[in-house]
């Protein structure tokens, strides 16, 4: 992780280089102040949601109480200010939802959130609607707004239980998650199948998969895509620690290579949002700068690919 440290401490030095305000938050108060975050349309719906998401494994996986928890709090006070609003999480990310759910409330931010929850290691649907009413238990609330059958498991019973859940009104949307290349098949096939609302998977600029079956996919049933590990699991920033970003890296608004790794995901069309997970307040400021500005074109995302071989 100190890698990133450096790259975002290099982006500052790049800003204030450049006579553009220094410092991830400020630059992200400049963006904003310029234009609203990019939003993608939700095709079942219509309803669009901001391009710049949140996950919540391992960074909301803490002690309440302690420095980490006050520091969620600026996590979150920056991703809804910064014009964010999906929030990706689990019960089986530890306490993430117990810690989530409480922040939410205490500033009373849950209006202004898109919660993205699982069924998750849960097999019949008695287990699934436990899982779900403890889920909703913790979040402190009566309702989410998509409910996702995690990585494929015992996904006939719980996608049904999911799409029960959305009849009564206590789950807006559907949806299919995973987080292997191994399982882009099994998912397309899925996929192809339920025709969910969203689906999430893993996609990054060194693992496009999902390019060959699931985005087109997507795009034809007029699916949501949510794309996690669009840092490959922090691989990125090791392969990248002795490269500068491209020349054209400031055309698209982009001053430190975790911004141009989003922005490299968004600039698919068939990605509806991003997810990356941080428990830090300038990484959550970098991170949302990537939802500003023009998206790479065709060229330059070739470009990009080829600095990783």
């Amino acid at each position: 992780m100190s890698t990133r440290r450096q790259f975002l401490g290099r982006s500052a030095a790049v800003l204030a280089s450049s006579s553009l305000l220094g410092g991830s938050w400020q630059a992200l108060a400049a963006a904003a102040s310029e234009g609203t975050m990019l939003k993608r349309t939700i095709p079942s719906s219509g309803e669009t949601v901001p391009a710049i998401g949140m996950g919540t494994s391992g960074s909301f996986e803490i002690t309440p109480g302690g420095p980490e928890y006050e520091a969620l709090k600026e996590v979150l006070r920056r991703f809804f200010d910064g014009g964010a609003t999906l929030i990706d999480t689990a019960p089986t990310y530890s306490n993430a939802e117990d810690i989530l759910g409480p922040l939410l409330a205490e500033a009373k931010l849950r209006p202004k959130a898109f919660i993205a929850t699982k069924l998750s290691g849960v097999v019949g649907r008695d287990k699934g609607l436990a899982q779900f009413q403890k889920t909703l238990k913790s979040l402190r609330t009566d309702k989410v707004e998509l409910l996702q059958v995690h990585n494929l498991g015992d996904w006939k019973t719980q996608l049904a239980l999911a799409r029960e859940l959305k009849q009564q009104g206590k789950v807006k949307y559907t949806g299919i998650t995973h987080y292997l290349d191994s399982a882009h098949d099994q998912l397309a096939d899925v996929v192809q199948e339920t025709k969910p609302d969203f689906l999430q998977i893993n996609y990054s600029v060194t693992n496009r998969g999902a390019e060959q079956r699931l985005f087109p996919m997507a795009k034809d049933l007029g699916i949501a895509v949510l794309a996690n590990r669009n840092f490959n699991d922090g691989k990125l920033f090791n392969q990248v620690k002795d490269k500068q970003l491209p020349g054209w890296a400031q055309e698209v608004g982009v001053t430190s290579w975790a911004q141009m790794f989003l922005k490299f995901c968004l600039s698919h069309e068939a990605v509806t949002a991003v997810i990356p997970a941080t428990g830090k307040p300038d990484r959550q400021s970098d991170n949302l700068r990537a939802g500003y500005g023009p998206l790479l074109s065709a060229a330059q995302k070739k470009e990009l690919i080829g600095l990783f071989g």
